[in-house]
């Protein structure tokens, strides 16, 4: 679907991009996950074909960024990490004027926005001034704009950048529902835990260079060590926090102010599984979440990796 191929990209003596090769499958959720100014933002702007590549190429479908850029402007929605509105315009105005200038006609364009809107959680607010809007539903209308020409891949440059919690909520749930009806989309961020509540592949890059890029779980399992398992059990806390400490790969079980038996644990996802089955055989248990092992863990220890070999 998407095809990073030596992907270079220098201003004067600074080098943005280092040399990246990835992939995106298709209806993946590719999360590209990296601190600011590690390039993610160059590479979209290249794959939005509104940058061009020092060396290398990006393929999308097979087409171009370099050969067929028309092409691909017809398949991908961009949205950038600020994305600017015209306040003193109505949210349909506002997107039939942006459908028109992607190509669609305006009956076409008339036709989608009510759909779209339903979509993107604005169905009431097609006549309201753009500049009535908070900046969540803001966000949520460039969205819509991104999707007026009904591409295939949206590329999403920091889409929950200054969202507050409920709206980066709504986000989320926007987005799988677009998965869920067979678009790709690759979205960017330095929030790794929103990610890992979204994305089905990541790819990690620091200073212009890709240092993994995996299916998410494929990623987690890679992290070695220990980490800390919330267990919550409905009956018989005392007697289950006894029977964890004598279970392998167990190394300590304390009990949180919330109640839960906090379990420290060395051990992969297969270990976990079989911890899991074998408790909740003798325990009610009404919750088992690992909260270790995160993609902040993981982005610390494979950059940090990358850097000792520099």
């Amino acid at each position: 679907m998407i095809a990073v191929k030596n992907l270079t990209r220098r201003y004067g003596n600074f080098t943005a991009v280092d040399n990246i090769s990835f992939q995106v499958e298709k209806g993946a959720i590719f999360g590209f996950v990296g601190p600011n100014g590690a390039g993610k933002t160059t590479t979209m702007r290249i794959m939005a074909t509104l940058l061009a590549p020092t060396s290398g190429d990006i393929e999308i479908e097979g087409y171009s960024v370099l050969r067929s850029p028309k092409e691909i402007r017809k398949i991908i929605g961009y949205m950038p990490d600020f994305f600017g509105v015209y306040d003193d315009l109505r949210v349909y105005e506002y997107l039939e004027f942006y459908g028109e200038a992607a190509g669609c006609s305006i009956a076409e364009v008339r036709a989608a926005i009510p759909s779209l809107l339903e979509l993107v959680g604005l169905p009431d607010r097609k006549e309201v001034f753009v500049n009535n809007l908070s900046r969540g539903m803001k966000q949520r209308l460039c969205l819509a704009r991104a999707l007026i020409h009904r591409p295939r891949v949206l590329i999403l440059d920091e889409p929950a950048s200054g969202l507050d919690p409920r709206a980066r909520v709504e986000l989320r749930n926007i987005l799988k529902e677009l998965q869920r009806m067979g678009h790709t989309i690759v979205i960017s961020s330095h929030i790794l835990a929103e990610l890992a509540q979204l994305c089905t592949h990541i790819g990690l890059i620091s200073n212009g260079r890709i240092y993994l890029c995996a299916p998410i779980d494929e990623a987690l399992a890679r992290m070695q060590g220990e980490l800390v398992i919330e267990v919550g059990v409905l009956e018989r806390r005392e007697e289950a926090r006894q029977w964890l400490l004598e279970q392998p790969g167990v190394g300590g079980v304390s009990i949180s102010n919330r109640g839960m038996l906090e379990v420290l644990y060395t051990g992969g996802q297969e270990e976990q599984a079989r911890l899991l089955a074998e408790t909740a055989a003798r325990f009610k248990l009404y919750s088992f979440t690992p909260t270790g092992n995160n993609l902040e863990e993981l982005f610390m220890k494979i950059t940090e990796e990358g850097n000792d070999e520099n």
